[in-house]
């Protein structure tokens, strides 16, 4: 048998320190990086979808304001009236306030009566104003002092039948007598809207005429109806108005005339 080789035990000295290959070290490096990447790619991914809306939006251009014009149209309409409306009155003076009311109460009560008797309805008759004031003297050292009292009613009536407008005012002068005041008479038409409607064709017609007229002198085309506004209608002033009459006018002749409306508009069209 061959002897055992006999063992030698390890000299002593400092420990001795393993260290890993710098390949290991390396692959951790490069998953690290790997991860890292993969998530600033996702956070950075929907930017960079919106990018490019934001920066075709702020690239486009401004589009260009369309070109306008604004008109104004006036328009006007004309009919004979059809409705007369009177304002007429009584008055009474007394020696006292209580005389003064009764005796206006009896004219107007006749006044009244005189004008069912002609065929005016009872919801064509207003009573306007009523009033009682005393009535002052002065005397000739300068003083004044309450020598009676005055009391009136004024009535508004609507006469719907004008031919007879004339004959109602006389009838009323005739009855009233001295206690009678006719202040006046204004004729109308009973119902404005038709007159209305005419008078806003015009202005409107009006204002297209003129907007089509700056179309063509600036070398475009006349385009859409952008904005409407109408003012408010006008009355040149009351149609026929008639002064007042004493009462014992005999004869009352009246001049209807006719009846005016007029309308504004305010209008924007487009210029292609």
């Amino acid at each position: 048998m061959c002897p055992p080789e006999p063992r030698h035990p390890h000299p002593k000295g400092p420990p001795v320190t393993t260290r890993r290959p710098r390949a290991a070290r390396t692959i951790r490096l490069l998953a690290a990086t790997a991860v890292l990447g993969g998530l600033l790619a996702g956070t950075a991914a929907p930017a960079l979808a919106a990018a490019p809306g934001r920066t075709a939006l702020s690239a486009a251009a401004p589009a260009a304001e369309a070109a306008t014009v604004t008109v104004a149209g006036h328009g006007r309409a004309a009919a004979a009236p059809d409705l007369a409306i009177l304002s007429i009155g009584v008055e009474a003076s007394r020696a006292t306030a209580k005389e003064a009311m009764a005796a206006q109460k009896t004219a107007a009560e006749t006044l009244l009566v005189v004008l069912h008797q002609q065929g005016i309805a009872e919801r064509d008759i207003r009573t306007d104003s009523l009033s009682l004031a005393p009535v002052y003297t002065q005397s000739a050292e300068g003083e004044s002092r309450v020598t009676g009292y005055q009391a009136g009613q004024a009535f508004s009536v609507k006469v719907r039948d004008i031919d007879r407008t004339g004959q109602v005012v006389g009838a009323v002068n005739d009855t009233t007598r001295d206690a009678g005041r006719i202040n006046g008479v204004v004729f109308d038409v009973a119902d404005p809207s038709a007159l209305r409607t005419r008078a806003r064709e015009a202005a409107f017609r009006d204002a297209y005429d003129k907007a089509a007229q700056h179309a063509r002198l600036s070398g475009h085309r006349l385009g859409r109806l952008i904005s409407l506004s109408e003012g408010e209608s006008v009355r040149p002033g009351p149609g026929g108005a008639a002064q007042a009459l004493a009462a014992e006018e005999p004869s009352v002749p009246l001049a209807p005339g006719e009846i005016e409306e007029q309308v504004t508009v305010s209008a924007v069209f487009e210029l292609l």
